[in-house]
């Protein structure tokens, strides 16, 4: 038997999951520009200089860092890697954005808070690794799922 030249609902799924990769692809991207800049940002605040000019606030360093890299990331996510999905209103979007950005950084701030105040570590390895690797990769899981979700939702056809 001939196979059909007419769509099946295997093709959908195909182009889907090709659109899906896409945007996998270029929120990655758009968020390692945002990571360096809010890891570099960081250190420059807590680690730079002896001591660095908040190494007694990390917690309000990686806030600072994290607004930069948020501000970075919604523009970038906005005209590159959802720009084909429809637009619901600048304020309505970006305010669920940075809303969920706060929930994001708040996810982040966890492991740094028990890193500095329960296991009382202070080095850059131990703040890089609570808050940027541990904190960041957390967060960065529901803001994907949450921007899909919520900020960026359908598509133009």
């Amino acid at each position: 038997m001939a196979e059909s030249t007419t769509s099946s609902p295997d093709s959908g799924l195909r182009a889907r999951l090709r659109r899906g990769t896409g945007e996998l692809a270029r929120f990655g991207t758009v968020g390692a520009f945002a990571y360096v800049l809010d890891v570099g940002l960081f250190n420059l605040l807590v680690h730079a200089g002896d001591p660095g000019l908040l190494y007694n606030q990390p917690l309000r360093a990686k806030v600072i860092a994290t607004i930069c890299a948020t501000l970075f990331a919604y523009f970038a996510n906005r005209q590159w890697t959802w720009r084909d999905r429809e637009r619901r209103g600048f304020v309505r979007e970006y305010g669920l954005f940075f809303g969920l950005n706060l929930v994001g950084l708040a996810i982040t701030l966890v492991p740094l808070a028990i890193s500095r105040y329960v296991l009382d570590l202070s080095s850059a390895l131990a703040d890089n690794i609570s808050a940027n690797i541990i904190g960041v990769a957390f967060g960065t899981a529901f803001r994907f799922w949450a921007y899909r979700r919520w900020v960026f939702t359908t598509s133009k056809d």
